[in-house]
């Protein structure tokens, strides 16, 4: 069709919106009504494409439409607004364009804030909560009545322009719309964007380092937007799958509701996306037990202080029972969750770690030797550095795979594999890269589990308890560039000639000043 929407034009609108909030709003803070906006366009878009459709099939049975549309997707339902003697004074669907309609009310953020609350209500399975954390109507947030009225007259003017039906742009797009959005505001956001973004790339590698396949319960126990979900359930998608389920649970009330948002623009409306601290506060539990998963993922908070270690001494699902984790830093606390939750020997674990926990003595000491002594330990993979919005420091991947627990099915798998892929990117002037060349090389090392010269060695275990159970990666990987031997009597010579050549062209010149009467 020659009115197909592209990527590029949602995409360019939806950034153009964001002009309403720039300099008037944290970015960390406008994303989420800028996202909401582009959901509810979006989904208000779709409900009138099928209707449209069913209403060809049905004709103007409106009921049999509506049980239809919530059986297969979800329900728009209708605001009612009554007297006090209870006489209904004005109705209209909920959704985007009934909003737009009334743009210029002086209650403009607070009709918002109902139509929300009445999709929310109506589809509580899929989008209970999401929009708790959300107020079109905050003084505080979006300025004075006046002010506040303008604004969101500007954003509904611009996301007017898009036309979301199915029949004009595809899921994809409007899922990857999303998912560049929430790449911009990373951006913007800097230090903050750690709550609810991990670059694409690294969600990718990860996501491939893990290999989930078909029939897997993939888990993110502190998944953020859910990016890294996505990319997971892609790679089962693309081998022809939809066989899989997933899980996430996000400490951040905002950033879970995003969460969910994502799950729903990706066709992912079964996953189950809880609302908590991982550590402290498990949800994803089934008969009072942690759920167990074929694959774990995470990009967790570096070296999270206070996370919560004196509450958790007595931990009812005793995930911490290798070691206590120092309560300033809950890099070990984390990685003990996700080891934990992998199913018994066959579950795979990556996660992404600050260097620290490659090294660190004391309480995360005696945790990776454990760890490594249960031949749980796969691979460190140390990547460049500056990947992140959030920190410049270079990171690693930590590999867990139970299948080589006893019974499993690598149980004959004695050695660890490190890949030292810190050198190879791509630089940007905020922000460093990693191209698909560069992530093809590691995940192939990866597999091939062989040695490659200044970039993987694959060490036993016995190596690995002669280095104190130390995982730092240049004592396995040696990257040292012998210098070119400098020959000194030559490099003498050519001094001698250079002053000579100086001593003759300051001759020159001091005859020239003096011809010239300086």
């Amino acid at each position: 069709m020659t009115d197909q929407i592209t990527q590029q034009d949602v995409n360019s609108t939806a950034w153009a919106a964001c002009d309403t909030f720039r300099g008037v709003v944290d970015p960390a803070q406008y994303k989420d009504y800028i996202l909401v906006m582009l959901f509810l366009k979006y989904i208000s878009d779709l409900w009138a494409d099928h209707y449209a459709e069913y209403q060809r099939e049905y004709g103007d049975n409106e009921e049999r439409i509506r049980r239809k549309l919530e059986r297969e997707r979800f329900l728009l339902p209708y605001v009612e607004f009554k007297d006090e003697a209870g006489n209904i004074t004005a109705r209209f669907l909920a959704d985007f364009n009934a909003i737009y309609d009334r743009r210029k009310e002086a209650n403009l953020g607070e009709l918002i804030n109902i139509v929300l609350d009445h999709i929310e209500e109506a589809n509580k399975a899929k989008l209970e909560g999401v929009f708790r954390n959300i107020d079109f109507n905050s003084e505080a947030n979006l300025g004075k009545t006046k002010d506040r009225n303008r604004r969101l007259e500007n954003l509904l003017n611009d996301f007017a322009k898009l036309d979301l039906r199915p029949s004009r742009v595809s899921e994809d797009v409007i899922g990857n719309t999303y998912i560049y959005l929430i790449e911009r505001f990373a951006s913007d956001a800097g230090k903050k964007a750690g709550e609810f973004y991990t670059p694409k790339q690294v969600s990718r590698l990860l996501a491939q380092l893990a290999a989930p396949k078909s029939g897997d319960r993939i888990c993110d126990p502190t998944c953020g937007s859910g990016g890294l979900l996505i990319e997971a359930a892609a790679l089962v998608e693309q081998a022809g799958s939809r066989d899989f389920a997933l899980f996430g649970q996000e400490v951040n009330g905002s950033t879970w509701a995003l969460a969910r948002m994502n799950m729903f623009l990706h066709g992912k409306d079964s996953a189950r996306i809880e609302w908590g601290d991982t550590l402290n506060s498990p949800a994803l539990v089934e008969n009072d037990r942690l759920m167990r998963f074929n694959v774990v993922v995470a990009n967790p908070p570096f070296s999270l202080d206070k996370w919560g270690g004196k509450e958790v001494e007595a931990d009812r699902y005793s995930r911490f029972w290798r070691g206590m984790p120092p309560k300033s830093k809950g890099d070990y606390a984390f990685i003990s969750h996700m080891v934990e939750v992998a199913l018994p020997q066959e579950g795979r674990v990556a996660v992404v770690v600050p260097h620290g926990v490659l090294f660190r003595g004391g309480a995360e000491g005696r945790i990776r030797r454990s760890m490594i002594e249960e031949n749980l330990l796969d691979a460190v993979i140390g990547l460049p550095g500056n990947l992140f919005p959030t920190t410049s420091i270079p990171v690693a991947i930590l590999v867990f795979d139970r299948a080589r627990e006893k019974g499993g099915a690598r149980e004959a798998c004695k050695d660890v594999l490190f890949i030292d892929a810190s050198r190879e990117y791509q630089s940007g002037k905020n922000q460093n890269a990693l191209l698909e060349d560069h992530m093809a090389k590691i995940l192939g090392t990866f597999q091939a589990r062989q040695a490659v010269d200044k970039y993987a060695y694959v060490a036993t275990l016995a190596e690995i308890a002669e280095n104190d159970f130390n995982l730092n990666i240049p004592r396995y990987v040696d990257t040292f560039e012998e210098e070119q031997e400098i020959d000194v009597a030559a490099v003498e010579q050519e001094i001698e000639r250079l002053e000579g050549e100086l001593a003759e062209v300051r001759a020159k010149m001091k005859q020239y000043l003096k011809e010239l009467g300086v």
